[in-house]
């Protein structure tokens, strides 16, 4: 390997510019992924599926094959363009979304869906690993902050745009309209992003040879060799289940509990979880200032989220009044996103140079496998055992036993802070 030489850092234009974009593509992966979801009845109903069956194609089906992709499409992207990588991904998926539109059975949607995991499975390690090139440690924990707002813009129009095409045209309709301009965006990621430097934010360049990136066992066997990567992993994973349990079936629990229709739903339920954009901005703005004082602060502010949104959670789902449901609807989501932008900062911390896209994918395997595979089919699979005793409630129960996999997760949070600040610096010495 050759030494590392003197790299200029990139001026505030480009990094914008690239944060600007990487946000876009982020959000049109949810409103891809998240389409689906206010969709769910009307699809349901009319292919014949099971709550337990449309659960595991928003949760476990999707989330395996599209962490199983994410390795292997990670580790293309550590050894060649992170940002081709990514543009193949965008227009593979968004084709595939589109094409959901066709499909005449629960088999032929689910293959399909898979489809689209596999190609959004190439954005954000990639994304992470770009950013984090462009921005300094002590910048990147917001520029990965923001880079996660375009989760929460993607669920906000996903569910408008859903709710508002299914009422006029129809959920097929709804396919095609939303699946096809990603190929647009698609071309404007290969013609316009530029690829930065391995190291350029640090000061520094690799060499460019794409053998200098370690192998798959190598880079698993280092990450895992750190108790707080560990941790931190499993911490997500866990938090994942209440966050992404409660995204898929929070509009069908309003259109069952409380009656609303399909396009009421999509503007409200997307507003409320649109707040998670704050929520995002908030967790990165605090995790680099407080890291400077202690870097701690970056498994510690995950545990204050999870805590302070049990009230708010437990309001939602057991309120029979549906204006004060919404009410605590909107800080449970500003609070459930929280851990993503300081955890994500302590795995691209953590990595080695053409490291960084593994990282983010390892983190995410273990983040969507366990919370976005388990969350959705969890609660489904609730929903159909607890309906004959509890009928249309049998939904409130199953969300509100979504809070227990935030109490495990504060456990990982805890054992990640005593092993966190020698797991830097070792990582630093190397």
């Amino acid at each position: 390997m050759k030494p590392p030489e003197a790299a200029a850092p990139a001026s505030r234009a480009r990094q914008n510019y690239v944060l600007a974009v990487l946000v876009v593509v982020y959000a049109l992966n949810f409103v891809d992924r998240n389409l689906l979801v206010i969709l769910l009845q009307p699809i349901k109903e009319e292919l014949g599926a099971s709550d337990t069956e449309m659960g595991l194609l928003t949760g476990f089906a999707f989330a395996f094959f599209y962490t199983l992709a994410g390795i292997p499409i990670a580790r293309m992207a550590d050894q060649g363009s992170r940002r081709n990588v990514m543009a193949v991904g965008i227009a593979l998926w968004s084709l595939l979304t589109a094409a959901s539109g066709l499909v005449t059975s629960f088999g032929q949607l689910a293959l399909v869906r898979i489809g689209v995991g596999v190609g959004e499975a190439s954005a954000t390690p990639a994304a992470h690993a770009i950013l984090s090139d462009l921005f300094p440690p002590e910048r990147r924990a917001r520029a990965l902050a923001i880079y996660s707002t375009g989760a929460s813009f993607g669920v906000l129009f996903g569910l408008m745009l859903g709710g508002t095409l299914q009422e006029r045209f129809g959920w097929r309709s709804a396919f095609f309209l939303v699946g096809l301009p990603g190929l647009i965006v698609a071309w404007i990621v290969r013609a316009t992003l530029p690829e930065p430097r391995r190291g350029e934010s640090e000061g520094l360049a690799d060499a460019p040879d794409p053998t200098d990136a370690p192998d798959i066992r190598t880079t698993l066997r280092y990450l895992l060799s750190l108790p707080t990567f560990r941790h931190l992993a499993l911490s997500a994973g866990l938090y994942g289940i209440t966050c992404y349990g409660l995204l898929a079936w929070a509009p069908t629990f309003m259109r069952r509990v409380h009656g609303m229709g399909y396009a009421e739903t999509g503007l409200k339920a997307g507003l409320g979880i649109g707040l998670g954009v704050a929520g995002a901005i908030v967790a990165g703005v605090l995790s680099d200032r407080l890291a400077r004082r202690d870097r701690r602060w970056l498994v510690w502010i995950p545990i204050g989220a999870a805590v302070l949104q049990v009230p708010f959670h437990l309001l939602f789902v057991l309120s029979p009044d549906p204006n004060w449901a919404l009410l605590a609807f909107a800080p449970v989501n500003f609070l459930n996103v929280i851990f993503g932008p300081p955890s994500y900062t302590v795995a691209q911390n953590l990595a080695q140079l053409r490291m960084r896209a593994m990282a983010s994918a390892v983190l995410l395997f273990v983040l969507n496998l366990v919370g976005m595979g388990l969350g959705p089919t969890l609660v489904g699979v609730l929903n159909d055992g607890l309906a004959a005793s509890h009928g249309e409630n049998a939904i409130r129960i199953s969300l509100a036993a979504l809070l227990l996999a935030n109490a495990w997760g504060i456990v990982h949070s805890l054992l990640a802070a005593r092993t966190l600040e020698a797991d830097l610096d070792r990582a630093a010495a190397r």
